[in-house]
């Protein structure tokens, strides 16, 4: 297979799996922030919505994701740091050591959401957040345990899609 061929079957299994993983959450959009480790960049390149009144937040563009990021959003800091996937029930509540409610708002308008690491050899390649928009969420042991065992399944994907 080639690197063309390679990417499209890529995207097609991503896409895929953002869906799979948003419907079985009850989720209101799950999307997949992917990166290029070695570039030091990323992009929201797949999402799932489950309607269209759920904001769009694909993003056609790479973005540098280790400079300014990071000093705003506390989740990315914690997924480059190579710390666990992080569990918010409730924007309102979450500590803000570990959640920048105002940039939440501001980018992304949800209520509760997961904050889930791609990592791979001391790398991150990626964010899966499934999220709900106007209530709190519990995200039980048993979603949690499936979410944890959905993530390394997205590597070699992410790292074809992603051309490293």
């Amino acid at each position: 297979m080639n690197t063309i061929e390679a990417r499209a079957t890529a995207q097609i299994a991503l896409q895929k799996a953002v869906e799979k993983i948003g419907r079985y959450l009850g989720a209101d959009r799950c999307f997949l922030y992917v990166r290029q480790p070695s570039l030091q960049q990323g992009r929201t390149a797949f999402q799932w919505r489950r309607n269209e009144t759920i904001p769009d937040v694909i993003q056609p563009d790479w973005q540098p994701d280790t400079i300014n990021l990071p000093k705003e959003d506390p989740l990315i800091r914690a997924g480059l740091a190579m710390q666990p996937s992080v569990y918010i029930s409730d924007v309102n509540t979450a500590s803000p050591d570990v959640l920048n409610r105002d940039f939440e708002r501001r980018t992304f308008g949800h209520s509760a959401l997961v904050h889930a690491h791609v990592q791979a050899d001391g790398e991150l390649w990626g964010i899966l957040q499934p999220c709900v928009f106007g209530r709190p969420r519990q995200w039980s042991p048993s979603e949690r345990a499936y979410i944890e065992k959905q993530l390394p399944g997205l590597v070699g994907p992410i790292r074809a899609f992603v051309g490293e």
